[in-house]
C-alpha cells in the first residue's frame, strides 16, 4: 500500500482533523507534527495539511521547512506534494499555499496541476461549486480534499520523445537581462521543437470578464471576445506545447502587464483544455530584489489556478540591474546550464 507523508503541524481543530482523516483514508500514513519528526523526505508523496491562525501563520510549519532547507536544496528532491489548507477568515489561504509551494519547489518538490484545496471561513469559497454539485459546502470540501489526495497518489511523470517547448516574453533583446539569460539557457537546451512568441505592445487586450456562458461559447468556437493574436497564435501555441517557459523581468515585484494579460485571457482555453500535462518553467530577473514575488504570482496563476504541472526548480532567478549586467553575475552560465538540464530531465524521454 502507498504511504503518505502527512505534514500536519501546529494546533489542529477537530473539524479539520476529520477532513484530513477522510481524505487520506486507505493509505498508510507517516505523520509529521514538528521539525523533530522529520525523516528523509526525498522521493516521497507528501500532503501538507495546514490550519492557519488568525494572522495567516502556522509557525511550526515554517520550522519544518527551515529544517529541510538547512539540509540542502535537494531535501525534497523526487517528491511530489499537494496542500489542504484552512483559514479562520476569508484571507490567507492562497498566499500561504503559494509560499509553501515556492519554498518546497526550491528544495526539489514537484506539484501536480491544481495542487491546493483551500477552505476559508464558513467554507464560503465553495459556494460556486454548488452550481455543479448537489452537496453541502462541507461535503464539497471533503470531496475535493479526497480527490486531491487520490490524484497525488495516482499521478505519474510521463516523458516525451520530442517535446514541444513554447517560450513567451514581452521584452527587447537589446536591453533585457531576462532575454540574455534565456539565450544562455537556450544554448544548452538545443531543443529541436522550440517556439518563441513575443507579446508586443498593444497586441493583447486584457480579459473583459465575460459571463460564464459567453466564455463557454467562445471556448467552444476556439475563439475569444477580442480575437487577435491571442486567438490566432498564442492560445493555439499554448494548447500545442508540452512545456511553457515564461520570461519575466520583475516589474514592481509583479509579472509584466502584457504577460499578465495573456494569463488572464487563458480562461477561454482553460474551459476547453486541461493543462495538467503541460509543464511550467520561468526565468525571472530582478533589478534589485523580489524575484520570489514574481515566481509566487506565476505559480499561483498557472499552477494553482489554471492547473499547469509544476516541476522541481521551476524558476531560474537572478539579480541584474543595468543592461548586460546578467553576464557578470557569478556562476550564471553554470546555473543556466543546470536549468536547461532540469527542463529536459522533466519533459524529455
Amino acid at each position: 500500500m502507498d504511504t503518505i507523508y502527512l505534514i500536519m503541524p501546529g494546533k489542529i481543530s477537530n473539524s479539520f482533523s476529520d477532513i484530513i482523516k477522510k481524505a487520506t483514508a486507505g493509505y498508510n500514513q507517516i505523520v509529521i507534527k514538528t521539525f523533530e519528526d522529520i525523516t528523509d523526505l526525498r522521493n516521497k508523496k507528501i500532503v501538507f495539511a495546514i490550519e492557519l491562525d488568525g494572522c495567516g501563520f502556522n509557525i511550526p510549519l515554517f520550522e519544518i521547512l527551515l529544517k529541510l532547507q538547512k539540509r540542502g536544496n535537494d531535501s525534497l528532491l523526487g517528491s511530489r506534494a499537494v496542500i489542504i489548507i484552512q483559514s479562520p477568515s476569508e484571507l490567507f489561504t492562497k498566499n500561504s499555499a503559494q509560499k509553501i509551494i515556492f519554498l518546497a519547489n526550491l528544495m526539489g518538490c514537484r506539484f501536480p496541476g491544481h495542487p491546493v484545496v483551500e477552505a476559508t471561513y464558513n467554507l464560503s469559497n465553495f459556494i460556486t461549486w454548488q452550481k455543479i454539485y448537489d452537496l453541502s459546502l462541507k461535503e464539497i470540501y471533503q470531496k475535493q480534499a479526497k480527490e486531491l489526495v487520490d490524484k497525488l497518489m495516482a499521478e505519474k511523470l510521463t516523458l516525451i520523445k520530442n517535446p514541444k517547448i513554447l517560450v513567451l516574453h514581452s521584452s527587447s533583446f537589446k536591453t533585457s537581462n531576462t532575454l540574455m539569460l534565456w539565450r544562455m539557457v537556450k544554448d544548452n537546451l538545443r531543443a529541436k521543437n522550440l517556439r518563441e512568441l513575443h507579446v508586443e505592445n498593444g497586441t493583447v487586450v486584457d480579459c473583459r470578464g465575460c459571463s460564464y456562458k459567453t466564455c463557454i461559447h467562445y471556448s467552444e468556437e476556439e475563439s475569444c471576445f477580442y480575437g487577435g493574436i491571442m486567438v490566432k497564435e498564442i492560445l493555439p501555441a499554448i494548447e500545442d506545447a508540452d512545456c511553457t517557459i515564461w520570461l519575466c523581468p520583475n516589474y514592481n515585484d509583479a509579472v509584466s502587464a502584457k504577460l499578465m494579460a495573456v494569463i488572464n485571457r487563458l480562461t477561454v482555453l482553460y474551459k476547453r483544455v486541461r493543462f495538467w500535462d503541460k509543464s511550467l518553467f520561468s526565468i525571472i530577473v530582478s533589478g534589485n530584489s523580489g524575484s520570489d514575488c514574481v515566481a509566487e504570482q506565476l505559480l499561483g496563476a498557472l499552477n494553482i489556478n489554471k492547473g499547469f504541472r509544476l516541476p522541481p526548480y521551476f524558476a531560474l532567478m537572478a539579480i541584474a540591474n543595468d543592461p548586460g549586467a546578467i553576464r557578470k553575475v557569478k556562476g550564471i552560465e553554470k546555473r543556466a546550464e543546470e536549468f536547461a538540464r532540469n527542463i529536459l530531465g522533466e519533459i524529455k524521454k
